[in-house]
């Protein structure tokens, strides 16, 4: 029913996936009279078939429409989804390893020095690094250290991943949003990250699950990450998205609830449906297992921690 319900939005809008169209031409062009539906192309007759042809060609007619670039010239993206951006630059900004927690080629000395080894959150960034391309193909996509950034960085449409503790502009981020309830704060009984919490009506604090009696020492059980996506603090035309975790399993999983295959399109629509002004802040439950991030689906009530967008502030008010 999300899903259905982000193809009818009238604010923002998701298309039906192709292969979607194609089951749907199949299941309408079949004769009223029969008794069981098509299951296959192959058990079309030669009417239905013509009719299917038709059907598919039409509803994929409407659905290039959708997707079609708004000026000359301009590339559209095959899906839309909260990864495709109205415009450029778009600014990605990773946590920097500590000096101590770097390897040797991240020494500038090393002569196999290699520049990616500077940064921490390395799954996140490569993993949301290529998908945002995909999604923007001529849109200038940049990342950055945090001890690079400059205003410029700041004006266009940026991603901020990371905790608080390598990533000072999430910390400057964060108290920037007062707006939004959710602040990551250190505690003296985690040393290897910052927990989460929430303010106002529903203050809480959100903390990691541990498994105390794993064969290979205490194990980290779930994670919990922060996705956001608001207005541009600095430029309210454009937007900051914030993919966040108490550790770096926590932050795969924020960025992966929207680039993974098995969960982002469940995922999209969901989000469509619940925030249609595209402003929102949730916290989420991210499994590991064998050392593994797993990809929280939104659809399931328990992934979902906390939520909150804009309207909830303007409905309490």
């Amino acid at each position: 029913m999300a899903a259905i319900s982000s193809w009818e939005s009238r604010t923002n809008p998701k298309p039906p996936p192709a292969d979607r169209l194609r089951s749907y031409a199949l299941f309408f062009s079949s004769d009223p009279t029969r008794t069981e539906p098509p299951v296959t192309e192959d058990d079309l007759t030669a009417d239905e078939r013509s009719r299917f042809e038709d059907l598919h060609e039409e509803l994929d007619a409407l659905r290039d429409a959708v997707n079609a670039p708004s000026s000359p010239g301009e590339s559209a993206p095959s899906e839309l989804s909260t990864w495709t951006f109205d415009g450029d630059p778009i600014t990605i900004i990773c946590p920097e390893a500590p000096l101590a927690e770097r390897p040797p080629m991240a020494n500038e000395k090393n002569p196999n020095y290699t520049r990616m080894f500077r940064y921490a959150d390395l799954d996140a960034l490569i993993e949301l690094w290529g998908h945002i391309r995909a999604c923007n193909p001529t849109a200038s996509v940049v990342h950055r250290l945090p001890s690079e950034v400059v205003s410029d960085d700041l004006s266009g449409h940026v991603v901020v991943l990371g905790g608080v503790g390598w990533n000072r502009v999430m910390r400057r981020m964060l108290k920037t949003l007062r707006e939004m309830p959710v602040s990551q704060v250190e505690v003296d009984d985690l040393k290897t990250g910052e927990i989460f919490r929430t303010s106002g009506a529903d203050q809480r604090e959100y903390r990691p699950v541990w498994d105390d009696e794993a064969d290979s020492g205490r194990e980290l059980l779930e994670d919990v990450a922060l996705l956001a996506r608001v207005r541009n603090p600095y430029n309210h035309s454009q937007t900051l998205t914030i993919c966040n975790g108490i550790h770096s399993r926590g932050v795969v999983g924020a960025v992966r609830a929207l680039t993974d295959t098995a969960v982002r399109e469940g995922n999209e629509a969901f989000l469509a449906s619940r925030f249609p002004s595209g402003e929102f802040a949730l916290l989420l439950r991210v499994p590991v297992l064998n050392g593994e991030a797993l990809s929280p689906d939104l659809e399931i009530d328990s992934n979902r921690l906390y939520e909150w967008s804009p309207k909830d502030e303007a409905t309490s008010a």
